[in-house]
């Protein structure tokens, strides 16, 4: 039964998706403006030439790199001082009002302020990072906040080592918390780190070839670029969803 649920899951995700790619297609055949609204074919055989160019391979390259590095950077913090937070109640109070600032202020307006002290090859990884920090932080302080008491009264009790609990007891409370952080701050962190880029227009990044597309008119070619954003993003976010499920799964075994 589950398999059979499974299979109308993904055959109605796949219908979505193709029902909007021929709305998509119409609205390109009826408008007849290229410059305006490229259709799915034209993206896609853009989107295949873009694949056979090197350059295409190191636009990606560089931008991963340095969204993954702001990524990972924000993740860090955000669950140490989440941590912090939990444990000594000053320390939410003092924080809260710089997660609320990040969380409230445009991007365009970090990232304008950010150029001030940065170069542009610098700021996709500082947006980044500053974008991750107050979603992994809310989650995980939320996490631990609704940590079973009874279940770590018990553990003291029995004097179960400090390790055992962690593996046992308070990652197992933080998954769904940790799983739905991740999730939320990857897509995030593409966002914000190639809004970036195409501000800071950095050498050799995506951003800078989504505004050669736009200065050039190349409607194409920016719905190409797009389209391969949205892949990667989507990638990176299954792939380490998979990660931290596999990393579960195992310590369930143990």
């Amino acid at each position: 039964m589950k398999n059979k649920a499974f299979t109308k899951e993904n055959l109605w995700r796949v219908a979505a998706v193709l029902f909007w790619l021929l709305v998509w297609q119409a609205a390109a055949a009826l408008l007849r403006q290229p410059l305006l609204l490229s259709s799915p074919l034209r993206v896609l055989q853009r989107l295949f030439a873009l694949l056979g160019q090197s350059a295409t391979y190191r636009a990606l390259g560089y931008s991963l790199s340095r969204i993954a590095l702001g990524f990972l950077t924000g993740f860090a913090l955000g669950a140490l001082l989440a941590v912090l937070a939990a444990r000594w109640r000053p320390v939410e109070y003092l924080i809260r009002p710089l997660m609320l600032t990040v969380k409230s202020v445009p991007v365009a307006s970090f990232i304008i302020l950010a150029l001030v002290f940065l170069t542009s090859r610098k700021l996709n990884s500082f947006i980044s990072f500053l974008m991750v920090l107050p979603i992994v932080y809310g989650n995980l302080l939320e996490g631990l906040k609704s940590k079973s008491l009874q279940l770590d009264e018990m553990a003291r009790m029995y004097r179960v080592p400090r390790l055992r609990r962690l593996v046992y007891i308070e990652l197992p409370q933080l998954k769904p918390y940790l799983l739905s952080a991740v999730s939320l701050a990857l897509g995030m962190s593409w966002k914000s780190g190639i809004a970036a880029e195409v501000i800071g227009i950095p050498m050799g990044s995506v951003g800078e070839r989504l505004y050669q597309a736009k200065v050039y008119l190349d409607t194409s070619e920016l719905y190409a670029w797009t389209l391969a954003i949205l892949l990667i993003s989507m990638l990176f976010e299954k792939g380490l969803v998979a990660l931290l499920k596999g990393a579960y799964a195992r310590l369930e075994r143990l």
